[in-house]
Order: structure tokens, then sequence, then C-alpha cells
């Protein structure tokens, strides 16, 4: 008896259907357009507030330096961008920053002196007000595509290897996008975090896509355009090396990579590779050993203890950069081997910010505004770890509170911070789907809360002993600085189970 003709619209059989993979459709185009907007007007709204150095002649702070760099990189040539001339006075915001940070300012001010040259002409421009409209531009430009990118492929590998993955992109591509401390940073206190740390979520984007000569390329970049960059370095360098040593010819896969980064990095060095001395003055402007191991009140290790052990006045600079040096390797070392032994897409997530917190905490010249670096990949975890995302957020923008006040950016913190919570908390938000904390353990965390949210009011409104002008900014410097240990501490033990629950490992069949 012959078989009854199957119908070309019948159903598929769903036992067969709940076994395929799951793969998204792109995300729809007005969703995004709708949170992208937001991102954007919250941006425009933290621009009307002041700037860093706003008025505090004679250097005027981080705004001026960016538009000083601007002045430098149009007029002069770039064998001079690095190099003390009279036209460039190191000590007036001398350029440090790689190669492409000035090929970035140096195509900033021709659009400025296409319309506004008096903001960008040499020595003669100091103070003036530079437009915010670059900053912004740089971010649509380069860190909402990267956000994107990521969150379909995020969506698409399945990391975290679980069906609720399926759902939620809109509060993750939320959450990356209106990171207060991101844009605080950049359009309140006003920098250009936006083009290296898009360009290093670019990268992630690649790895998760399966595209890592692209991944290779864009985080070259991302470390040309800013030397922090470095910070997600061994987590890039232990999950492609891993992935590479379980590939059919190893070597060649590591050579296209090495080729890669080495090819990128001669095209934006060109300039500067004529000679040995050439490129040493460069290197030398990136690497300002002689400001000492730290600066104001980091919640970082070295500044921390310094209360007690004061490491400037005890050590040498050759002495503290070794020590420096060796108490990051062995702080990222862990999470390193990890990748290197089971590079997988959630492993990956989980080393980057272990990566970037080891420097964070022990590297040498570590300023408050370099907490952005582990907090990017705090936010790719935040639908697999929304309560760590939520926790960490909260004390990266305490650790800079000191800062906005200084650069009266009170006002944009609160709002900021109170959208933050509300978007966090939102109905379709992912924030009660992550581990289960324990009564005891929520006291705990408590206690440092209730001190965070007392030393807020404090600080504005007592005034500190004349003994210890400092003791507010030491005391949110110890809260947060024993927050991060805890949060590396269970980032970097969450890593390491993942090889204990494959299930979790997220998507191995790329390797």
């Amino acid at each position: 008896m012959a078989k009854p003709k199957k119908s070309r619209n019948s159903a598929p059989d769903p036992s067969v259907a709940a076994q395929l993979p799951w793969r998204p459709s792109a995300p729809p185009l007005a969703t995004f357009l709708l949170i992208s907007f937001a991102a954007l007007l919250l941006r425009a709204l933290v621009s009307v507030g002041p700037y860093s150095g706003q008025g505090a002649a004679p250097k005027f702070g981080d705004y001026e330096a960016q538009r000083h760099w601007m002045e430098l990189t149009l007029h002069l040539p770039s064998s001079d961008w690095y190099r003390n001339t009279s036209d460039n006075d190191l000590a007036y915001w001398g350029l440090d920053y790689p190669p492409l940070s000035a090929y970035q300012s140096r195509l900033h001010a021709h659009l400025i002196n296409a319309s506004l040259p008096d903001a960008v002409a040499l020595r003669s421009s100091r103070g003036k007000l530079l437009m915010r409209w670059t900053v912004l531009s740089s971010d649509l430009m380069v860190f909402f595509p990267a956000a994107l990118w990521f969150v379909w492929a995020y969506m698409k590998d399945g990391v975290g290897g679980s069906g609720e993955r399926r759902e939620g992109w809109t509060w993750l591509l939320a959450m990356v996008l209106l990171n207060p401390c991101l844009v605080l940073i950049d359009h309140g206190h006003f920098q250009y975090n936006c083009i290296s740390l898009g360009l290093t979520l670019g990268a992630i984007a690649g790895i998760l896509s399966r595209n890592e000569l692209v991944a290779a390329a864009l985080f070259s970049l991302a470390i040309n355009h800013k030397q922090m960059s470095m910070y997600f370095a061994p987590a890039f360098f232990g999950h492609l090396i891993g992935k590479c040593l379980k590939r059919k010819y190893p070597i060649v896969e590591i050579m296209k990579l090495g080729f890669v980064v080495l090819g990128t990095f001669a095209l934006v060095w060109w300039p500067y590779l004529h000679s040995y001395e050439a490129a040493m003055q460069v290197i030398s402007r990136l690497a300002p050993f002689e400001r000492g191991i730290y600066e104001d009140y980091v919640a970082n290790f070295w500044c921390t203890t310094s209360v007690l052990i004061k490491w400037k006045r005890l050590y040498a600079i050759k002495s503290l950069k070794l020590m420096s040096l060796s108490a990051t390797i062995l702080a990222f070392l862990p999470s390193f081997i990890q990748q290197v032994k089971s590079p997988s897409n959630l492993g990956f997530l989980y080393s980057l910010l272990n990566s970037s917190f080891s420097f964070y905490l022990f590297s040498y010249q570590v300023h408050e505004k370099s907490i952005l670096l582990p907090l990017l990949p705090a936010s790719l975890l935040a639908l697999h770890e929304p309560h760590l995302h939520g926790w960490f957020t909260y004390y990266a923008l305490f650790s800079m509170y000191p800062l906005i006040c200084r650069d009266q950016l009170l006002l944009q913190y609160i709002a900021v911070l109170g959208l933050f919570v509300l978007i966090y908390y939102s109905p379709g938000g992912n924030y009660g789907k992550g581990m289960k904390i324990s009564s005891g353990t929520m006291a705990v965390l408590s206690l440092p809360l209730l001190c965070s949210i007392l030393l807020h009011t404090m600080y504005l409104q007592i005034e500190p002993p004349k003994r210890y002008p400092f003791l507010f900014d030491a005391l949110i410097m110890f809260i947060c600085f024993s927050q991060f240990i805890i949060l590396t501490l269970y980032t970097n033990y969450k890593q390491w189970m993942l090889d204990f629950h494959p299930r979790h490992v997220g998507s191995k069949k790329d390797l």
C-alpha cells in the first residue's frame, strides 16, 4: 500500500523541530532604532552639562586635551606629534595615546576646521570649546553597530546554551548601549572611549560569529587607539590560541592570525617605522612610568593598600614596575589557562572580564576611568549574570563619584543611575533569572551598599577633617575595592566551573 503523499503545507513534527538548533532572525529594525534613539538622546542630554576642566585654566581638563590633539595633528607633521617642539609643548597635554587615536583627532580636526577654524587654530585656541558632536558621531558610527552585531551573534550562537537566551535581546542591547559609566565619561567628562571599546566589542562579536581574522584586526585597531585595550589581550590571545590548537593545522591557523595582527600594526604605525628613534618616541609617550604607580584615589590594590604600605616611598619605579607586572600576570593567568585548555564563547566572555579586572586591580598607573574596561564584558554577560552586572555597574559608577563631583555632573550622575535602575528592573528585564542569592549573603552585601548610599550624601554635605582632607574619597575607594575583589574571585570561579558543566559552555562546534 502506497504511503500518503505529505502535504507541502503540513506542520513539521514537533519532536523533530524541538531538536533543531535555534537560529534567530535579525532583530527587528524598528526596535533597534528605538533603543538606539533613546541611547543617543541620553548622550545628547548629558552633553549639555559641564565637562572636565571647564573654566579651569591653564589646562582646562580632558575636554581641552582632546581639542589640543586635534590642533596638533591638523597643523603639524606626524613626525612632530609625539616630540617636544616649539609648537608642541609636551607639558601642555602632550599626545599620549597610540597613532590610531592621533589619526582620529586629525579626522575630527579636518571636519571642525571646515566650519570653525578658530576652534583648532595652532597656539591660539587654548581653552575654547570643542563641538560635542564629535563624540556623539564616533559613538554612533563605532560603538552602536558593534553592540548590535554582538547581540545578534550572542543570540544566534546561544551563548550559555539555554533556550531562554532566545528572549531578552532588547534588554541586553539596552544594557550595553545605556551603560551609565560610559555615557558619563564620554559625553559628560569628555573622552572617546566609545571608539576603542566599540572596536573591542566588534572584535568580540567577530569571535562569537566565527570571524576570527576580522576579530584580530579589530582588536589590533582597538589597542592602537587606546593602549588600555591591552587589558583584554590575555583573553583574546588565550581563546584564539586555544581554538587554533584544537584545529587540524594549528600552526597555519596561528600564522594567519599573526599576519593579520602584524599587518594591522604595520599599517597604523607606518609613519613611525622609518627609524628606531621615531618608534621609541611614540612608545615612550604611551608608558608614562614617571607619574607613579597610581594617581588620585582609584579603587585598585596599590592605591587601597597604600594607606598601610607607602609603595611610592618604599620602592623605586623599577621595582614597582616589576611587582605590578608580576601581580597582574598572576591574576589573569588562571583565566588565560582555562581558555587555552577549554576555549568556549561563554568562557571567553568571562575571561575578558577576569583579564581586564586583573589589569585594573594590579597594573601600573591605573585611572578611575579604567573601570570602563571590565565593565564592558560585565555588560555583555548581563543575560547570563544579571545580578553581577547590576552590582558591578553600581559600584563602578560609585568608584567614579569624586571625579563626577569635580566635573559638576551630579545631576547627570543621578539621572543616568536612575534610568539604569528603571531599565534593569523593567518588566521585560532579566534580573530575576540569575542565580538565587541567600538571605545571609544579601545581608552581608547590604552593608557596603548602605555605606555607599550614606557616603553619597556625606561627600557633598560634610567637610572632612583638616588632617584627612581626602577621607571620604578613601572610604569610597575602600568600599569599591572590596566589592571588586569579591566580584573577580566569583567570576574566576565561574569561568573554571564551565569545565565541569559542559551544557553551560556555549558553542564548541566552531572549534
